[in-house]
């Protein structure tokens, strides 16, 4: 089907074909158990795309992408195991590839972007979120190869709308020529805010510290100030108050003596009822320690299961704090349910599409509703194509700070040649500094210089070392491992 390529007044987007997909996997270790909601992980297959596109004149590229398999993230059902929950979005990539490479006529990158994840939603009914997990890795690669192909940056292709946003793909309640004119308008940043999780495992103090890893890099939250010197921080919390009062105490105690911090907390579905989390925060407001960290809060992440967020209006408490969704954000609508509902805020994440972000934060920008925010979120970005795309495209929607998480369980490009290490560090001087592995994010005064991102392509000079990858042509037969370790308890 012949996709329109007027897509406003202001530009006609280009059309490309994909023509070729090849998948890889690297096994990633963490450093330190990163525990969020009630599961705890240690380790993950981190998925690699590569994507050869062709444009109308038969020229060709290639572009990448990369994104953790995070476990009990997708897909929280208890009845899966971690290797199921892995297995879901080899499926989403598989079935996606497929979607993508039957025959069609050239289609702008947005509509074969959109097109592509519906179909692969289609195909794969149950679970947006984990269905669409291919369909962002393969939209992302599709854009790296056609911002090589033309020798353009990322922040070029969106700006100018190379990308086409617009015509019969485009929401009906996104007008084309605004959101040409709201593209035109974004300006990345040379830098950005690092927001640090603190996880339910995590060391507060250097006390807290059990079995050290002893790497030279920050376990506790006392060292990464010290470190890094974020003031932007992010909470996990557990649903079960008594546990979460005394850790809150107890992070504020080291919190306290940062000048202006700001932070957000994630209930990670962990609250049954809007009770619950009102008697949480009935607490967090009568205890004087906490009085400090309450001021701070910027915003609540997600506090309900997405089984009944829908069904959950938030009433007083909406008038408290801004609330954000994240796991509840499956779909177009999602965002407009919610802010009947009392939500103000919506995540941006890579693995749930590139598009849906520019989508929202044109919704935002052009909407006459006061109020509304867009954050950006992590799901353990690893240094390399990840953690580069994902901040390049929040630098792009304006946000100031986000969500970083990966170079504090992960140490730098893990399973990568010293080669490729050695050619991302080149070309991203500013982005990573020297390990004793190879190169690590970078933070300074809690901030992350980008500028480097700004190269032709998808925010990344070089392109991952593919064929030191394992392939995935043992997926259908069904004899690829899942190297992940994660397990879920209650919690005390």
């Amino acid at each position: 089907m012949s996709m329109d390529r007027s897509i406003g007044g202001f530009v006609t987007a280009p059309r490309i074909r994909i023509v070729e997909i090849d998948a890889f996997e690297r096994d990633i270790s963490l450093r330190l158990p990163f525990r969020f909601g009630a599961a705890t992980l240690e380790k993950a297959p981190q998925a690699f795309l590569r994507v050869r596109v062709e444009d109308e004149k038969g020229r060709t590229a290639i572009g990448g992408a990369a994104e953790m398999m995070v476990p009990k993230w997708f897909d929280k059902d208890p009845a899966l195991t971690p290797a199921q929950n892995v297995d879901q979005l080899r499926a989403s990539i598989r079935t996606a590839a497929a979607a993508s490479l039957e025959p069609s006529a050239p289609a702008t990158l947005f509509a074969a972007a959109r097109l592509n994840e519906m179909e692969t939603v289609r195909r794969l009914p149950g679970n947006p979120l984990a269905a669409g997990f291919g369909p962002s890795l393969i939209a992302r690669a599709a854009l790296d190869a056609y911002c090589r192909l033309v020798g353009l940056s990322f922040f070029e292709a969106v700006q100018r709308n190379l990308v086409g946003i617009g015509g019969r793909m485009l929401p009906r309640d996104i007008d084309a020529d605004a959101a040409s004119a709201v593209l035109a308008d974004l300006r990345p940043a040379g830098a950005i805010s690092a927001r640090h999780t603190i996880g339910l495992l995590d060391p507060i103090t250097e006390g807290d510290i059990v079995r050290p890893v002893d790497d030279g890099l920050p376990e506790s939250l006392e060292a990464v100030i010290r470190r890094y010197g974020n003031r932007w921080f992010k909470i996990k919390l557990s649903g079960a108050t008594d546990a979460d009062i005394d850790r809150l105490m107890r992070i504020a105690a080291v919190l306290d003596r940062v000048p202006d911090y700001r932070l957000t907390v994630d209930g990670n579905e962990q609250f049954g009822s809007a009770e619950q989390l009102a008697a949480l925060l009935a607490r967090i407001e009568e205890t004087p320690r906490l009085a400090r960290l309450r001021a701070a809060i910027a915003f609540v992440e997600q506090p309900f299961s997405r089984l009944i967020t829908m069904e959950t209006p938030l009433g007083v408490l909406a008038a408290q704090l801004p609330f954000l969704i994240d796991e509840s954000d499956d779909g177009d609508e999602a965002f407009a349910r919610a802010r009947g509902l009392g939500y103000t805020g919506v995540s941006s994440k890579t693995c749930k599409g590139i598009y849906r972000s520019l989508m929202k934060a044109i919704r935002i920008r052009t909407g006459t509703v006061p109020g509304l925010f867009l954050s950006g979120e992590d799901l353990t970005c690893q240094a390399g194509l990840a953690v580069q795309q994902d901040l390049a495209l929040v630098s792009l929607l304006g946000l100031s700070h986000v969500e970083r998480n990966g170079h504090h369980y992960v140490a730098g490009m893990q399973g990568a040649p010293q080669a490729e290490k050695a050619r991302f560090a080149a070309a991203h001087s500013d982005l990573y500094e020297q390990g004793a592995d190879g190169p690590l994010l970078s933070i300074s005064d809690g901030r992350i210089a980008i500028a480097s991102l700004g190269a032709v392509g998808y925010a990344s000079g070089p392109l991952p070392d593919f064929e030191a990858m394992t392939p995935s042509s043992a997926w259908e037969a069904g004899v690829l491992p899942c190297n992940c370790s994660i397990y879920s308890e209650n919690v005390p």
